[in-house]
């Protein structure tokens, strides 16, 4: 199997569980019994291990073989899912689930870095389209499969079945022979970690800056959506959380979509269109009454949203040196976790000035500032 393929399906697998810890939040308040601390606990402590994984991984990316750490992504998500299938309290709860988001960094940096690497400059944008896409494929697969355990035999069991495949999928890529060379030995260069901020452009440093305000707004309509939809709206929770869902199926559309565009205008153009788009379909979701129109705005918003990534992910590779990848993946990531991580609470203190529809508004103003200034970012075609 060829290096990409084996990166991106290695891809699939660390988003199986992406969205299943946010959809399984009630499930875990009733079978814990659980606090309105201890539910926050649940969310904050595994995003801020993830967040504090992201230098110790770009670290890590300079000096152990590319094979090395997809297999140390994929034992880590498997064990750590065995984990979370037998937990007992709420302790070993998020111990499990926290040690299970330690397998995104040690693999998005490696194998992102190991993409820019392999292709060509001229594919670089549709091949981030396909590993996004089965990114979301995956997530599809792990939210389908909790729905069918779930009704039928317990959501541990979701956990569970995928447990086995990663494991066994982990070992097979430690046998992939073209992933055994770290990036410095294709680079020809060393660099070690005091060497962090040559990477730090001025076009990295003012993207950096571009993308946190877009995150901002991203981050605010993804926290929200569903409490807008029950709260305003009056939709049950399951339809709100089954429009919610649609998002990853969408999503692999919207990769696709992202990568073909980078390919044919850039990746600078193909994201401010992305953005662009998606504010716009934002700026119709308060306004529309009849409930299929509303449907179909958000699913338009998932799917230029969703387009933001290849080309994100394509300018990273072009805007930063080759020697220190992984740092500048590192960075990129650490980034955008500070952002996921404080949006939440900006904008609940925002909702609770105003209402909950000023999220779009919000949302809105943030995505244009991040456009303007991505603007000024200086980025090969």
């Amino acid at each position: 199997m060829k290096p990409f393929w084996t990166v991106s399906l290695t891809h699939m697998f660390v988003e199986v569980y992406y969205l299943t810890q946010v959809a399984l939040i009630p499930t875990f308040i009733r079978e814990f019994d659980l606090s309105l601390l201890e539910t926050s606990l649940v969310a904050t402590v595994p995003s801020f291990v993830q967040l504090l994984a992201n230098l110790p991984s770009g670290f890590l990316t300079e000096r152990l073989t590319t094979r090395q750490l997809l297999f140390a992504s994929m034992v880590t998500e498997g064990l750590s899912a065995f984990l979370v299938s037998r937990a007992a309290n709420f302790w070993v709860l998020v111990i499990g689930v926290s040690a299970m988001r330690l397998c995104s960094p040690i693999y998005h940096i490696s194998g992102l870095s190991r993409i820019s690497h392999i292709v060509g400059q001229e594919k670089v944008n549709r091949s981030m389209g396909f590993h996004n896409a089965l990114g979301n494929f995956g997530s599809a697969m792990g939210l389908i499969s909790l729905s069918v355990f779930q009704s039928t035999i317990g959501w541990r069991w979701t956990y569970m079945f995928w447990a086995f495949p990663i494991l066994v999928w982990g070992f097979l890529v430690l046998r992939t022979e073209e992933l055994g060379t770290r990036s410095q030995d294709d680079d020809g260069n060393k660099m070690d970690l005091s060497s962090l901020p040559s990477v730090l452009s001025t076009a990295f440093v003012v993207f950096l800056v571009a993308i946190g305000f877009n995150g901002v707004g991203l981050t605010g309509i993804q926290t929200y959506m569903t409490t807008y939809l029950v709260e305003v709206r009056d939709l049950p929770d399951s339809t709100a959380s089954f429009i919610f869902g649609l998002g990853p199926f969408i999503g692999i559309m919207g990769s696709l979509n992202g990568g073909y565009i980078g390919e044919k205008v850039g990746p600078k153009r193909a994201l401010s269109l992305a953005i662009l788009c998606s504010a716009v379909s934002i700026s119709f979701l308060g306004l529309l009454e009849p409930f299929y129109l509303l449907v179909i705005v958000y699913l338009a918003y998932m799917f230029f949203s969703s387009s933001v990534w290849s080309p994100m992910n394509s300018i990273v590779a072009n805007i930063t040196p080759k020697v220190g990848r992984g740092y500048s993946y590192s960075v990129y990531f650490l980034s955008e976790g500070v952002v996921v991580s404080i949006t939440p609470t900006i904008v609940a203190a925002v909702i609770g000035l105003y209402e909950i529809w000023f999220i779009f508004p919000f949302s809105i103003v943030f995505m244009i500032i991040g456009l303007i200034v991505l603007q000024i970012v200086s980025c090969p075609r």
